[in-house]
This record gives structure tokens, sequence and C-alpha cells, in this order.
């Protein structure tokens, strides 16, 4: 079988050192907002070129902690879009907002700013763009929006850690950034982790807090918090891996560059724009053939997986919102269309051969 990701070769490959960074922490003892969670906050908002880096247990709490640092709550809404994972919309929910979708560019699979715009209601508080698969949202053409009507703009990059728009990285154009170190992510921990990231000084301490029940002081609680913490752990495992991302971005690209040359006449392969650095975390292909080519696929031993297959607009958990099938074709057409191919640094020559002979032969078929 070739997997979609696999995990465990990244770990073959670092074992020494990531054995002997877990074993230091287990020594000191040190094991909440220890050392390793403090320098790998230093290291990574250096890496981003952003203020600060709030470390916390997962992506999800790093938006829901940046919108409640932005006081957005009840009776406000935030602009997102219906193609992505449930854990976009889940944070606005928490915080008792209200999403509210703009349809997708069906070419990047990104938030369509013209959409944007029309969406926008007095209610409107924040946008929420999604870097999908790993390419950058137009944040120029977003923070224009948002200036332009004062809101304020989370940036979602769980999949998008490194990319770059115009050599700056994502997650340094909003108010505040949201990361998740998710096993299977680019930068990926051994178990959940995420990171607020900002260069406001006001939002990194309100945020710090929340992490912590609610208090700068410990035992001084000042407003009702949750337990949202960087494990000590993982933070170790993180800095031994970040130095190396780098490396695998250009590893991810170099394969997906090999895949369009060989399958841009059989099927639709991922968008590259002048000004934007994909990271590919998913390499996501359309064909019309979908699940026909995800069954014949998996018969021949390789793995795919479609993200998602279900936009949230018509998730059971959103149907209070009352939308209904054709409210956003474009996010809808995507769903039906879409299929993440195996990538990953450590992905081999032969085995990438392999799922482009398979699918070359079956969209070959589609064709006839």
């Amino acid at each position: 079988m070739i997997p979609i990701c696999d995990v465990t070769e990244q770990y073959r490959t670092l074992k020494g050192q990531i054995d002997a960074a877990v074993l230091d922490v287990f020594a000191h003892g040190q094991y909440i907002n220890g050392p390793n969670v403090q320098a790998f906050e230093r290291e990574l908002a250096a890496y981003l070129g952003c203020g600060y880096a709030v470390g916390l247990n997962s992506g999800t709490d790093a938006l829901h902690l940046a919108l409640r640092a932005l006081d957005i709550g009840p009776g406000d809404e935030v602009i997102t879009t219906p193609f992505t994972f449930v854990a976009t919309t889940e944070a606005i929910g928490i915080v008792g907002a209200t999403p509210v979708f703009a349809d997708i560019d069906p070419q990047r699979f990104t938030i369509d700013p013209k959409a944007i715009e029309a969406a926008i209601t007095p209610r409107t508080r924040a946008i929420l763009p999604v870097h999908l698969y790993g390419f950058p949202a137009p944040m120029h053409e977003i923070l224009a929006i948002a200036q332009r009507y004062g809101l304020a703009v989370v940036e979602d990059c769980a999949q998008a850690i490194g990319a770059t728009i115009e050599g700056r990285h994502v997650g340094t154009f909003g108010d505040a950034a949201a990361f998740s170190f998710f096993p299977s992510k680019n930068l990926g921990a051994y178990g959940d982790g995420g990171a607020l990231c900002t260069s406001r000084p006001d939002l990194a301490e309100r945020v710090r807090a929340l992490r912590a029940h609610g208090g700068r002081v410990k035992y001084h609680h000042e407003e009702l918090g949750v337990n949202s913490r960087l494990d000590e752990v993982q933070a170790a495992i993180l800095r031994v891996k970040l130095p190396h991302l780098e490396r695998w971005i250009a590893r991810r690209r170099a394969h997906a560059a090999a895949y369009d040359a060989a399958l841009r006449e059989v099927v639709a392969t991922p968008v590259e724009l002048g000004g934007y650095g994909h990271v590919y975390h998913q390499y996501t292909i359309r064909t019309s053939e979908r699940d026909r080519m995800q069954r014949a696929l998996g018969d021949l031993g390789i793995q795919t997986m479609v993200y998602y297959p279900i936009p949230l607009h018509l998730q059971r958990v959103l149907g209070e919102l009352g939308l209904r099938e054709g409210a956003f074709p474009h996010a809808e057409f995507a769903a039906r269309e879409v299929l993440s191919l195996p990538m990953y640094p450590e992905l081999r020559d032969e085995q990438r051969l392999r799922v482009v002979r398979a699918v070359r032969a079956q969209g070959a078929f589609a064709a006839v």
C-alpha cells in the first residue's frame, strides 16, 4: 500500500534527535510551559516573521482563542469558506458567533474575495480565510476588503505553514493566525498541538491568559478561560523538526512538479500562480470520475483521500443556518470532484511513478 501520508518514515530519519529531545524533557521534569515551549514559540515567530507565537493544544483552539481575544461573540458574524474542515466553523460556534459563507474560487479552492464583499452585513466582525491544501488565500484582496469595512482578519493556516505570498509567510497578514501541528501536517507533532501567531502584543497577551484558565498570574483568574497549552514533549519534537521544514517543503514541491508534468493532460492539477508559494500539504486533483478513480486506485494499493466530501453549509451540525444545496455551487462542485494523492517528503520516486501510472490509466479510461 502506498499511503496518503507516512509519518513513520520521518521519525526513522530523525529518531536519534527526537529520542534525545524527549528523554531530556523526562529528565528535567518541566512538563507544562517548560523551556522547549518557550523556545519553540520564539523560533516559530522568527521563522514566520511575526512578533509572537503562543503554543496551544490544537489549531482549533488557536482559531477560537483568536476570536475570543478579538472579543467576537454572540450576535457577531464571521465570513469564511464552506470548503474546509469543520474546525473552522467549530471555532466560530464555540465563541457564540455565526458563520457566514462566501463561495470559493474554483481554481484556487480558497475563498473568493468578490463573494466576501457580497456577504458583509452590519453584524460582520471578521473574515476567516483558509489557506487550503497549502495554497495561500488571496490575502492582499482580503485585507483591502477588511480595511474598507473595519473588519478583523484571522488566518486559518492549519494546512499551510511555510506557504508564502511574494515571499511573505501566510499567518503574518491578518490580526492573528492559527497553526496546527497535527501529526500529518507539514510540521507535525506526535499528538495534538497548535499555535496562535500575531504581531499584536495585546492579542498575544490575551491568548496567553486565556490558555491558562483566564489568568495572567497563577491563581488569579480574570475571565473565563480554558486549559489549552502546547505540551512540553510535543514542543521538544517540533523544535527538532522546524529546521527541516524548508527542505521538506522543497521535496513536496518537487513531487508536485513531477505529478503536474505527468498528469495535467488527464486530470485537473493544482493551480500555481506567480508570487504564491504552495507548500502542498495535499496534492489535490479534480476529475468528474472521482469516485470510480478512487476505488480503482484503492484496488491497486494506492491510498487517496477526499478533502472534503460535504461542504460545511450542508453539514448537519450547521443545519440551523437553513442553507441548502445550490447555495455555494463552486464549493459543492469541488466536493464532488477533488481527490488527494499520496504526498509527503519521504514519498519515493518509484512510489510516485506507480501513482502516476494508475491515475493516467484511469484518466485515459474516463476520457474515452
